[in-house]
C-alpha cells in the first residue's frame, strides 16, 4: 500500500514539472557517475552496475524525444579510466562495445533519425570497441533528426591541448596564417565530429563537480549546471525533469538581465541621438527572447513618442 502511494505521489510531482518546463535545452551533457558504487551497495560487482547504468541510458533517450531535445551527450568512458583494474575495463568495454551495435541496429534509432557518434581519443580504445564505434557511425552518420554523442577515452584538457597542437603544426607547415587563428579553427579541430555549445550539464550520484567535461561547448557556453544525489542506474524522469527546471531558471535569469542591459543602453543613446537609439535597439532587439525582444521594443516606441512631442 505504501508503495502504491509513494509511486502515486511521484507521477503527480513528474506532471507537475513537466508542467513547468517550457522549451527547454537544445543540447543536454550527462556525467553518468555512480555505476560503482550502485553495485557495491547491492553487493554485486562493478559491471553489474554499468549494464543497470545502460538501461537507464536508454530512458534518457526516450524523455530527450519527447521533450525536443536535439542533442544529447554522455561521458561514459574518460581517459582516467584506463587506470581502472583490468577486470573492471574488460566487462566495460564489452558492454560499450556491445551497446554501440545495439544502437547502430536499433528500430528506434533508425525511426527517430538518431545520428550516434563518438568523440574523445578513440584510438586508445581496444580494436574491438573503435571497429563498433565505425559501424555505428557508419549506420547512422546519415541522420540528422537527433544526436547521441558517446564521449569515449574522452578528457577535456586533453581535447584542448590537441587542438592547440593541430593548430601550432598547422601555422609552422604554412597551412595556416597566424592571424587566422580564431574560436572557429580551434573548434574546428575539438573532438572527433562537431559538438554543439552545450545547455545543460547533468551530473549524477552526489559529487559537484563537472570532471574536465567539454570545455569548450559548456564553459564557454556557460552551461546550467545540475547535481543531483541519485547514482546513474537511479537517475529518473523526475531527476531529468528537475535538471530541464535548472537549465530554465538560469536561462530566464539571463535573458532578464540580458534585456534589462539592452533597455538601458537604449535610453542611454537616447539621450544624446535618437536615430542612433532606433538603430542600436534594432540590432539588440534580435540577439534577444520574445519577451525580452517585447519590452526593448516598448522602449523604443517610448523613445520615439517622446522625441515627436
Amino acid at each position: 500500500m505504501r508503495t502504491r502511494v509513494r509511486e502515486g505521489v511521484d507521477r503527480a510531482y513528474e506532471r507537475l514539472l513537466r508542467r513547468e518546463v517550457d522549451d527547454g535545452p537544445t543540447h543536454v551533457a550527462i556525467i553518468q557517475d555512480g555505476n560503482r558504487r550502485y553495485a557495491r551497495d547491492r553487493g554485486d560487482d562493478a559491471p553489474d552496475g554499468h549494464r543497470a547504468g545502460a538501461q537507464t541510458t536508454e530512458q534518457v533517450l526516450d524523455w530527450c524525444e519527447e521533450l525536443g531535445i536535439e542533442e544529447l551527450t554522455l561521458y561514459a568512458f574518460s581517459t582516467e579510466n584506463f587506470n581502472r583494474p583490468e577486470h573492471e575495463l574488460e566487462p566495460l568495454f564489452d558492454l560499450i562495445e556491445n551497446k554501440l551495435y545495439e544502437f547502430a541496429d536499433a528500430e528506434r534509432v533508425h525511426d527517430n533519425g538518431v545520428c550516434v557518434r563518438a568523440i574523445g581519443d578513440i584510438d586508445r580504445l581496444p580494436e574491438r570497441v573503435t571497429d563498433a564505434v565505425d559501424y555505428a557511425e557508419e549506420r547512422t552518420g546519415h541522420y540528422e533528426q537527433f544526436r547521441l554523442n558517446i564521449a569515449l577515452a574522452y578528457g577535456g584538457r586533453n581535447e584542448l591541448l590537441r587542438a592547440a597542437r593541430d593548430v601550432v603544426t598547422a601555422v609552422q607547415s604554412g597551412d595556416l596564417a597566424l592571424d587566422d587563428v580564431d574560436d572557429a579553427e580551434v573548434e574546428r579541430r575539438l573532438y572527433r565530429q562537431p559538438v554543439r555549445d552545450v545547455d545543460l550539464i547533468i551530473r549524477t550520484g552526489g559529487d559537484e563537480r563537472t570532471s574536465n567535461f567539454l570545455p569548450w561547448h559548456a564553459n564557454g557556453n556557460e552551461a546550467a549546471v545540475y547535481f543531483c544525489a541519485p547514482y546513474w542506474p537511479e537517475f529518473s524522469k523526475v531527476d531529468f525533469l528537475r535538471g530541464i527546471r535548472t537549465y530554465e531558471s538560469r536561462e530566464a535569469s539571463w535573458q532578464r538581465t540580458r534585456t534589462e542591459r539592452a533597455v538601458a543602453l537604449v535610453r542611454a543613446v537616447a539621450g544624446v541621438e535618437l536615430e542612433e537609439a532606433l538603430a542600436v535597439g534594432t540590432r539588440l532587439r534580435d540577439q534577444l527572447s520574445n519577451r525580452g525582444a517585447e519590452e526593448l521594443s516598448a522602449e523604443l516606441e517610448r523613445q520615439n513618442a517622446e522625441s515627436a512631442d
